[in-house]
């Protein structure tokens, strides 16, 4: 990517309104650069995972728009990843299927490569599942609640992920801990509950 491309957004959400039987939040409007972490904070229910839902067309877009640019690849690790009960895969099988690095996991990742998921608490899997999406080589990623079920020492693994990210990956993250939001992004938009049409 030439620096030209810098400068141009991977990503561009322009007044989206989004929802599923009806609007649940907007209008929103960001630009997401490659290299940058960009956070979205808000009250619980304002519509913040909403937003990254109609990124990946999860949720329907009411006006507005969203224009990634031309040939962009996203992943999305989504705020209650489900384990698959029936589906026994080890670790690094997930990675695998994910097109994640499994060479480069970090320390506290490779003690998961041959366990399988369906036998690891909901910290270990969260953890697994951010890894998948940030060791793989997609251009977008979106993380959607991704401290959740995680102790002080996998929040910091975590913050370690996305410090490692290989520019010009960007992030656009999800987060109700302000704090890791602070400490971890270059950017954060604030997303506030929509208010009710008269």
């Amino acid at each position: 990517m030439s620096n030209d491309d810098n400068n141009k957004p991977l990503l561009t959400v322009d007044g989206l309104v989004a929802g599923y039987t009806g609007p649940v939040v907007g209008p929103v409007s960001f630009d997401v650069f490659p290299g940058e972490v960009l956070g979205l904070s808000g009250p619980n229910g304002a519509g913040k995972s909403t937003v990254l839902k109609a990124i990946t067309a999860e949720a329907k877009r009411f006006a507005g728009t969203v224009r990634p640019c031309q040939g962009l690849t996203v992943t999305h690790h989504q705020q209650r990843p489900e384990l698959p009960p029936e589906l026994p895969l080890l670790g690094r099988e997930l990675l695998k299927v994910m097109a994640a690095d499994r060479r480069d996991a970090p320390a506290i990742i490779r003690p998961l490569l041959d366990r399988p998921i369906n036998r690891m608490s909901g910290g270990q899997f969260q953890l697994l599942e951010a890894w998948a999406c940030l060791g793989g080589d997609a251009e977008l990623v979106l993380l959607d609640e991704p401290t959740n079920n995680l102790d002080g020492d996998a929040m910091e693994a975590l913050a370690e992920f996305i410090r490692a990210a290989r520019p010009p990956r960007a992030i656009l993250m999800v987060s109700h801990e302000r704090d890791f939001l602070q400490k971890n992004c270059s950017r954060i938009v604030e997303i506030s509950h929509r208010k009710a049409e008269a």
